[in-house]
């Protein structure tokens, strides 16, 4: 796997029906079935195709021996001597439904791929389940869920099999086909921005992400430009610079350009993502513990360049264009220093008043010259702040901005099971980053509504005919704690999935 060209994921293929006998690529593939609970006993959900009497009737039979009661995300391995698999992997979905939503199937098929240990190949009837969107939900828990970043692992602790290398779809609805294919698209951009996440800052600093980006953007056909530090500083871009000059490693920019090929002028919608490769801070330098979870400060800036190329390789018919800032907070005698006053791109001033809150210092310089653009939309993305995860917890982004967008996205985003939640930017709150030096502070003097406060720093640089939104993934963009579903330890590449579907819903609707 490179990165250059994205994350190679699974083959994915869809059938009608289990086939009638094992051959080499069925004898040692996993057949993945959803149960449900039935009485406090495990009973096999209703799917199409439908398997066997005589399969249901050898699986229940070693549920019931297991004690097995269908409960959510319960996992059982059997072996049934009636399917042409050499194993069956049930999954639970809980109390029984009428039709499924996709995030349920999304999750369990997630769970299912955990529980793999190592299986090369499946065959799901999860994609058999009643409801709307259930194929393409199995078949992204399936990848996703299967996901793992082994690239710096010696042989010593490297997995010893290739991991899941193919998964069938058994789906007998006529939409199966395109959606397994869209689904792995999508599934494969979030393990790409997965993958930027969970890649080092030894080895991922400004110009190596810039380097990446622009090779897996170019493999796709967009238009790439990279400004480097002279650039920057040549071009007025006082935030970029502002938040880099501290380290050896200087600071990038880089702009991925979709265009849908000539005809009626299409919608616009500009992305920017935070591209901080490290954040120490800087001269506010944060505490030791769980420092290293900052590897993680660039995610806005993974899920906006996953998602600007998934745009080109879906060839929406919308000009899509990325706007990314990239540089590594450190402290040295080179760094801004609390009190320091720079002017972003535009002309702005802001008072520094706090080298942490540097995330929406680049952000002001990306959203100025996204405007530049004339864009109808602005979507952008970070990890802002830590105020985030103290409103909504570890998985709900928080989306601000124009309400009626904001709004629209949140939707959106709770649709594809990501869950953002509108917030509040009250009025107030500007009076809150008034500065005796410059035309604006970059924090508050107060502690309250921390996420609020970013937001409203980051309206002051939208051009006002601009629908705008801004999603917060401080917590949701990385999982320290254990697995769960579909999401990994370690990055989990939100909010690449509600980006794309927003793109989607644009092309669509406008």
């Amino acid at each position: 796997m490179s990165i250059d060209s994205g994350y190679q994921s699974p083959t994915v293929s869809v059938a009608a029906e289990l086939p009638d006998g094992a051959d080499d690529s069925t004898a040692a593939a996993v057949l993945i079935v959803p149960v449900v609970s039935d009485d406090d006993r495990a009973a096999l959900a209703a799917t199409e195709p439908a398997l066997a009497a005589e399969a249901v009737s050898e699986i229940e039979t070693g549920l019931r021996a297991l004690g097995a009661t269908g409960a959510t995300d319960q996992v059982h391995r059997l072996v049934v001597a009636s399917l042409p698999a050499g194993s069956v992997l049930t999954v639970g979905l809980g109390e029984s439904r009428d039709a499924w939503s996709p995030d349920a199937v999304r999750r369990a098929a997630g769970t299912a791929a955990r529980a793999l240990n190592g299986a090369a190949s499946v065959i799901t009837t999860l994609s058999g389940l009643p409801g709307t969107g259930v194929v393409g939900a199995a078949v992204e828990g399936l990848i996703l869920g299967a996901y793992r970043f082994t690239d710096f692992r010696s042989d010593k602790t490297a997995p010893k099999d290739a991991g899941l290398g193919a998964i069938t779809a058994l789906s007998a609805a006529s939409s199966a086909q395109r959606e397994a294919e869209h689904a792995t698209a999508v599934a494969t951009a979030v393990a790409t921005a997965r993958d930027f996440v969970n890649t080092p800052p030894s080895h991922l600093y400004p110009a190596e992400f810039a380097r990446r980006a622009a090779a897996l953007a170019e493999d796709a056909g967009l238009e790439v430009e990279v400004l480097d530090e002279t650039a920057l500083a040549d071009a007025g871009y006082g935030g970029v610079i502002g938040v880099g000059q501290g380290s050896s490693r200087p600071p990038r920019l880089v702009r991925l350009i979709h265009r849908p090929p000539t005809g009626t002028k299409p919608k616009r919608v500009a992305l920017v993502g935070k591209g901080i490769t490290f954040d120490t801070g800087g001269i506010s330098i944060k505490p030791a513990a769980n420092m290293h979870h900052m590897t993680s400060d660039m995610a806005g800036a993974a899920a906006v360049i996953a998602t600007v190329v998934l745009a080109a390789r879906l060839q929406l018919p919308i000009d899509v264009i990325a706007t990314v800032p990239m540089a590594e907070n450190m402290p040295s005698s080179t760094a801004q220093r609390p009190g320091d006053v720079l002017t972003q791109y535009g002309g702005t001033t802001v008072e520094v008043l706090n080298t942490d809150a540097e995330g929406r210092l680049v952000l002001a310089d990306a959203i100025v010259r996204a405007c530049e653009d004339d864009p109808d939309y602005l979507i952008e993305t970070s990890t802002l702040t830590g105020a985030q995860t103290v409103a909504l917890g570890t998985r709900t982004p928080g989306v601000m901005g124009s309400e009626e967008f904001r709004d629209r996205v949140a939707a959106i985003s709770q649709a594809v099971g990501e869950n953002g939640w509108p917030m509040p930017l009250p009025d107030e709150l500007r009076e809150e980053l008034k500065s005796t030096v410059a035309d604006l502070a970059n924090v508050s003097g107060q502690r309250f509504a921390g996420m609020s406060v970013a937001g409203v720093f980051l309206r002051e640089f939208v051009a006002e005919d601009v629908q705008w939104a801004h999603i917060d993934v401080a917590g949701p963009a990385y999982n320290s704690g254990s697995p769960w579903a579909y999401t990994p330890k370690g990055g989990t590449g939100v909010p690449t999935r509600t980006m794309i579907a927003a793109l989607e819903d644009i092309a669509a609707h406008g």
